[in-house]
């Protein structure tokens, strides 16, 4: 096939694309292309595509979840809200590769990790995903700034690099003056902020909460909902939350509500 682009005779390979807003001429016929540049849409960095949950139980399977489908790109958060039961932890579970779904996919970042060997998995999850637990899980024996610091140290020695960034989360959490205490002499509140700072230190795709302010006071639960959104804004995260918690939910810009195993 042959054109004429302006004076010029080109050969035209089949793949060849007309330059929006030139005319040009194909089989002695001359064509304006003003607008004919395509947008392709691209695959959503997370997607979850009919994701099904069934426990075997000695009266028969139990299904949790069954067919959940949602799409996320970075910058976007959601919370995922229903009864107790519903599913919503372990959908989370499912999505932060924590446990396997019993048919449909996780694509993250265009991988499907839930298809990994389990050492691929694990480093995959501790390099792209960060958890914030209702539960703290914040190691005894170690100071704040050292229990920030565990997803680093599953991956060898710490240096100097990684000690600032720690450091400089826990002051973006509040806790600059903090660095040094135990969980023991640390508030609840605080506790739960060290998780946070914790799980940003990887600087996760996708940071996965289940239900972070359950176990905290009214104030408390409202600081460290606020502090979630604003971090992962500021970091451009994805954001996935379950909760049971009415008044944070109603802080994210999308909400899914779990009923019968389906989004509604």
């Amino acid at each position: 096939m042959y054109g004429f682009v302006g004076e010029s005779l080109i050969r035209q390979p089949r793949s060849f694309r007309p330059v929006e807003g030139r005319t040009v001429i194909m089989d002695g016929q001359e064509c304006q292309f003003p607008s004919l540049r395509r947008e392709y849409p691209q695959m959503p960095d997370f997607v979850a595509s009919e994701i099904r949950k069934v426990f075997e139980t000695p009266i028969g399977p139990l299904r949790i979840l069954d067919g959940v489908s949602v799409a996320l790109n970075r910058g976007e958060n959601l919370a995922v809200v229903g009864e107790s039961g519903s599913g919503k932890s372990t959908f989370l579970h499912i999505a932060g590769t924590l446990d396997q779904p019993t048919s449909g996919t996780i694509t993250l970042m265009d991988e499907q990790p839930h298809a990994f060997g389990e050492k691929k998995l694990a480093k995959f999850r501790n390099e792209n995903l960060g958890f914030v637990f209702q539960q703290h899980h914040l190691l005894p024996q170690l100071s704040a700034l050292e229990n920030v610091l565990i997803p680093i140290v599953a991956d060898g020695p710490v240096g100097p690099e990684s000690i600032e960034k720690a450091k400089s989360l826990l002051e973006l959490v509040g806790l600059a003056d903090r660095l040094d205490h135990r969980p023991g002499v640390l508030s609840g509140g605080e506790r739960q902020r060290v998780a946070v700072a914790r799980s940003l230190v990887r600087d996760p795709f996708l940071l996965l909460a289940d239900e972070p302010t359950g176990s905290l006071d009214p104030k408390n639960a409202d600081t460290i909902g606020q502090l979630l959104l604003d971090i992962h804004q500021k970091m451009h995260t994805i954001l996935i939350c379950v909760t049971h918690s009415s008044r944070l939910a109603d802080s994210f810009s999308k909400q899914a509500r779990l009923e019968h195993g389906k989004f509604v």
